[in-house]
């Protein structure tokens, strides 16, 4: 398995509980507590560990939740570095409730970060020698916009594979003036590059221009229980959903991301990986809480075409 590092630039603590029913005001008593290291990048660490691979991450951390949050991760075979910043680390909370089946979500925006901070995660990226990086999650206030522009400057002058997975302003951005070798926008985010909405057609023919106009080799299309498809130079291939038991839809997207590169790392082709990447997002939604896909899940959807 070739090496792969993931970027963690806005980390958390995620909590997730449940109750019986939400209402305003009253205090709401919860039960059956987890709690996990998470964000974008770490969540995809994650996941490639699971899947039985090897990884390493680099996180901005502080405070105590940063504390914590390298606790849970101590836990975990990951190798990370921690970059130690001045503000705390975020808590991410998420609560089930059991008489609805409703999700609340509550993800802070995270603290802030200078560039000298940044400086020290960045110096980290040109010195990794491997063959994926992986930049996954939001910017934390105070970086710039072409933060992962600047990441994906690095990775192709190393000749390294970038796989982003972003939003908003970051997306467009890194989109519009570096080149990437696969993202992994939403339906939602794919609208708010194109400026409109659109069906699926619509949506095919945006992730076609993308690929066209330099911004990535492969762009992953997730669309919720609507399936999802890659687009690239051969054109685009559709998959379904798998219908699954849902318990929580948190995580699903880093799930798919850290199968796809897994199954990238392992030599299988890119139409192997997202195959492989849509059976674990499946699989995610099997799992309670902020929980994440488990591998035998993963290898009981997975269809494997030969391709």
């Amino acid at each position: 398995m070739t090496g792969i590092l993931t970027i963690a630039l806005n980390p958390a603590v995620d909590v997730s509980s449940e109750t019986d029913i939400v209402r305003p005001t009253r205090k709401i008593r919860t039960r059956d507590q987890k709690c996990y290291p998470g964000g974008g990048g770490i969540n995809v660490a994650r996941v490639i560990v699971e899947l039985g691979g090897s990884v390493e991450t680099i996180f901005l951390s502080g405070g105590a939740t940063g504390a914590v949050l390298e606790e849970g991760l101590q836990q975990t075979s990951i190798k990370g570095h921690r970059v130690q910043i001045a503000e705390p680390t975020r808590i991410a909370y998420m609560v089930h409730e059991q008489q609805t089946g409703f999700e609340y979500r509550f993800v802070p925006e995270g603290p802030l970060v200078d560039v000298d901070e940044l400086a020290q995660a960045i110096a980290h990226i040109e010195g990794f020698e491997g063959d994926y990086i992986v930049a996954s999650g939001s910017l934390p206030r105070g970086l710039p916009d072409d933060t992962y522009s600047k990441i994906a400057r690095i990775a192709a002058r190393k000749n390294i594979r970038l796989i982003l997975d972003t939003s908003g302003p970051a997306l467009q951005e890194t989109l519009s003036t570096s080149h990437v070798f696969l993202v992994k926008p939403s339906l939602g985010e794919l609208e708010k590059l194109s400026g409109t909405k659109l069906d699926e057609d619509g949506a095919r023919q945006a992730a076609l221009d993308i690929v066209k106009s330099g911004g990535a080799d492969h762009v992953a299309v997730s669309m919720g229980v609507e399936g999802a498809f890659l687009a690239n130079k051969d054109g685009v291939i559709r998959l379904p959903s798998r219908h699954v038991r849902v318990h929580s839809a948190v995580g699903a997207g880093d799930s798919f991301v850290g199968a796809m590169v897994f199954s990238l790392a392992t030599g299988h082709p890119i139409n192997h990986a997202f195959r492989y990447g849509v059976a674990a997002g499946a699989a995610a939604v099997m799992t309670p809480g902020t929980q994440l896909c488990r591998r035998k899940d993963v290898e009981t959807l997975f269809v494997d075409d030969g391709g």
